[in-house]
């Protein structure tokens, strides 16, 4: 067994839920992404007495006690969080953060592997099991929602996504999406979803964005993902103060549309805007449109790529990518 273990987690996109009716059994669903940074990365290791220190550190020290009690460990270990993906910005912090650090546990002390397992017993995948799937691997997931079966939602499609796109990521720091019990009660208080809509957004995700992404086709996939995301804005916008939940972000997003990026939209509850470029070129072009009044609005705006792996496992003595670990056992 390895002296440390040491995960690093990258973001994700969510892009939109699949079917919000449930009425022919099955609900949610969901399409994702996985994104080359922000990202979380730990390092776990041995220790005379318990310590967990850095960024997301009680987030971490929990979902760390609770995976020892799972898995019957009485020891103590020290985890270092180096980097963390930032908290309820739509990013998939949560579940990449459980998910990096019951890895980590498993790897260290010798056990299996079993990330299906270890969302559900971390409370992760309430709604979609795109981030576990992310977590695996990486790539654009379109994951089958909850039917009638406990546990993580099954992954129904991953591709790769282009190596040459790129994703612009606007970023509101000062703002948290809806988490927690406000997003209970969003979901509570929020009318029936009508199916005519879910039919629509399933149509656009399998007849139009998962065609156009196996051929590279940008403008057609942006056009699916901005159709899906104006039923989904507007859906939410009740709970959320319109379609994106920072005013600023908005603002900086139809900028971004208006001077030709792709596939505008909002991940998961925000308050994080996306959009797509078919270049880095082209993305820092767009950039470059609004870097002025992002700054002035007090926003980030970041260039990202899609990651084609999942999570990275690194021992003392090799590192792979968390498939490779999975099939190598």
């Amino acid at each position: 067994m390895p002296n440390n273990v040491a995960v690093q987690a990258t973001a994700r996109l969510h892009l939109g839920f699949l079917d919000l009716n449930g009425s022919i059994g099955r609900r949610f669903g969901s399409i994702g992404l996985a994104l080359d940074a922000p990202a979380t990365t730990l390092t776990l290791a041995r220790a005379s007495s318990q310590r967990v220190t850095g960024p997301e550190h009680l987030r971490a020290a929990a979902h760390l006690e609770k995976m020892q009690r799972h898995l019957g460990l009485t020891g103590h270990y020290e985890l270092v969080l180096r980097e963390a993906i930032p908290a309820h910005a739509g990013l998939g912090s949560g579940t990449q953060l459980a998910l990096a650090v019951a890895t980590a546990l498993r790897r260290l002390e010798g056990f299996d592997l079993d990330i299906p397992g270890d969302a559900e017993q971390l409370q992760r995948g309430a709604r979609s099991g795109a981030g576990a799937g992310l977590f695996t691997q990486g790539g654009l997931i379109v994951d089958g929602g909850h039917g009638t079966r406990k546990g993580t939602p099954p992954v129904l499609a991953r591709l790769a996504f282009p190596e040459s796109w790129r994703i612009v990521l606007v970023m509101d720091k000062g703002i948290k999406g809806v988490h927690g019990e406000d997003e209970r009660a969003a979901f509570a208080t929020l009318p029936q979803f009508q199916a005519s809509g879910a039919a629509d957004i399933c149509r656009h995700v399998l007849m139009q964005a998962l065609p156009a992404l196996i051929e590279s086709d940008i403008g057609q996939f942006g056009a699916a993902i901005a159709q899906i995301q104006t039923i989904l804005g507007d859906y939410f916008a009740p709970a959320q103060g319109g379609r994106y939940t920072s005013a600023a972000v908005g603002k900086i997003m139809a900028a971004l549309g208006e001077t030709g990026a792709h596939g505008l939209g909002q991940s998961s509850w925000g308050p994080t805007g996306f959009a797509f470029a078919e270049s880095e070129g082209e993305a820092r072009r767009l950039v470059d449109q609004v870097a002025q009044d992002a700054a002035l609005l007090h926003l980030d705006v970041l260039i990202c790529k899609g990651l084609n792996y999942g999570a990275r496992i690194e021992t003392n003595t090799e590192t792979k990518n968390l498939e490779h670990q999975i099939q190598s056992g």
